[in-house]
């Protein structure tokens, strides 16, 4: 008899959601779907305030993604003032991001997803979490905790707060980097490039037992989308968009966010609150793109810093081409930390970043416009339509969750069907069926502009509709 299998909720993720399996008459997996089940709508309740409150505003979509949004918003508002940020502007803002991108990437791999990698995907899950991970080896544990501190505090120094820091304002920012702050960054440098060093080394030792995971954890073809710099190197705030097949052949190129309409379609489902964004020339489904640290990799032809640039050259000979595995995003964020110490590590020698010549001032001068950055989880865009007097009359976040919406939907599939076979499933490959999520690091709050813990709810559905076993997890 079919039945449908329900996690529920999603454990180690930022949200509310649930996966559901449905298996056919012979206990074979017929489709997995990813459903996001909580829903505030951000876009509409902005309508009629000023838009130089959107990055205060927008900044609490969520406590984990703040300085996307907040940069987001505020390019946003430079092109409402149609104005050219001051350079000292840009590379602070530049460096709060790379400091956000540090923070983000840490937590993701040390935090959520390491306990799979290093206590096993079969172990008890009461210990198979970041409390588990600080019993087995409390040093890596240590460390990156230490390493996600430093990326938070860089926020703290330019911003005065380590979330929802109200700094980055249209035309610029509020503030430099101070003296003080500047030598606390330069001296924690060595022990967050050793921390970065030692949890890369480990992964890819790793990868060499996690050949099944590599090959079955949503490795298949599908377009790649980020910003990329006007020599193609990797990008992370300004540039332009590219789209990129997994056969490294460039789609698109030289794309600007002001006409992303033309390229980026929404499509909706009755059954989940995120949206379903395609690459509009091949309309939905097959336009399905991904984006975030992996596309951001395979997209850019180079990193521009020495280190970075090496491993990258290493994490494509290992794939042989473009990585396609959507278990390289674990990866892929190792690389994106060293990039941005790397980064970091230069910036802390430009006397920019202490300058005082930080903002533009400007009134309204366009009604509409459209800011791109890149978050941690992937490509953000922030559309405004704004009245003569600079009230909000119209929002489109477009989120980066959201983008990759076809391809943990395509995930999950994948490796329900390689793991699932019969009635009967043991929490270990239930955990590996939300695994696959966790490659995406998914930030449900932004994607769709609600607020809260995300729980998991998995069902297990018959061909006949029937909901045969569901398993909840709070």
């Amino acid at each position: 008899m079919a039945k449908t299998v329900v996690i529920d909720p999603v454990t180690r993720i930022e949200g509310h959601a649930k996966i559901s399996i449905y298996l056919d008459d012979a206990g074979e997996v017929e489709d997995a779907r990813f459903h996001v089940v909580e829903y505030r709508g951000f876009e509409k309740f902005c309508e009629g305030r000023p838009f130089t409150e959107m990055a205060g505003i927008t900044a609490r979509i969520c406590g984990i993604c703040p300085v996307s949004h907040l940069l987001a918003a505020a390019k946003t508002g430079d092109k409402l003032l149609a104005v050219k940020v001051p350079v000292a502007g840009e590379k602070l803002r530049r460096l709060m991001n790379l400091g956000q991108f540090t923070q983000s990437h840490a937590l993701s791999f040390f935090h959520l997803s390491s306990p799979d990698f290093l206590l096993g995907w079969d172990s008890d899950p009461a210990t198979r979490n970041v409390f588990g991970l600080i019993a087995a080896d409390p040093d890596l544990a240590r460390a990156g905790i230490r390493l996600r501190q430093f990326g938070q505090t860089i926020i703290e120094k330019l911003g005065a707060r380590k979330i929802h820091a109200a700094w980055a304002v249209p035309g610029g920012v509020r503030s430099p980097l101070s003296e003080e702050g500047r030598t606390w960054i330069r001296e924690r440098l060595p022990e967050s490039f050793e921390t970065l060093y030692t949890a890369l080394n480990l992964f890819k030792q790793l990868l060499d037992r996690f050949t099944t995971e590599t090959e079955e954890f949503g490795k298949f073809p599908s377009l790649f989308m980020g910003l990329v710099g006007k020599n193609g190197e990797w990008e992370h705030y300004g540039g332009h968009l590219r789209f990129r097949d997994s056969e490294g052949t460039i789609i698109a190129d030289h794309l600007s966010e002001d006409d992303y309409h033309s390229f980026i379609g929404e499509a909706v489902e009755p059954w989940s609150y995120l949206k379903f964004p395609y690459y509009k020339p091949l309309g939905y489904p097959d336009g399905i793109y991904r984006v975030g640290p992996l596309a951001r990799l395979n997209v850019c032809d180079h990193i521009g810093t020495e280190a970075a640039d090496r491993e990258l050259r290493e994490m494509r000979d290992r794939a042989g081409g473009l990585p396609t595995s959507s278990f390289f995003y674990h990866y892929a964020r190792l690389i994106e930390i060293l990039a941005a110490l790397e980064k970091i590590q230069q910036l802390m020698d430009d006397p920019d970043v202490v300058s005082e010549r930080v903002r533009a001032q400007a009134g309204i001068n366009e009604l509409e416009g459209v800011g791109v950055s890149e978050a941690p989880r992937g490509t953000l865009f922030h559309h405004y339509k704004v009245d003569e007097n600079g009230l909000i009359q119209k929002v489109n976040l477009i989120i980066a969750t959201g983008q990759n919406n076809l391809a943990m939907n395509k995930t999950v599939t994948q490796i329900a069907k390689h793991y699932i076979h019969g009635n009967e499933i043991p929490e270990g490959l239930l955990n590996r069926v939300e695994a696959g999520i966790r490659c995406f690091d998914p930030c449900l709050s932004c994607s769709t502009h609600a607020a809260g813990q995300m729980p998991l709810h998995v069902e297990l559905i018959g061909a006949d509709g029937a909901l045969l076993n569901e398993v909840y997890r709070r």
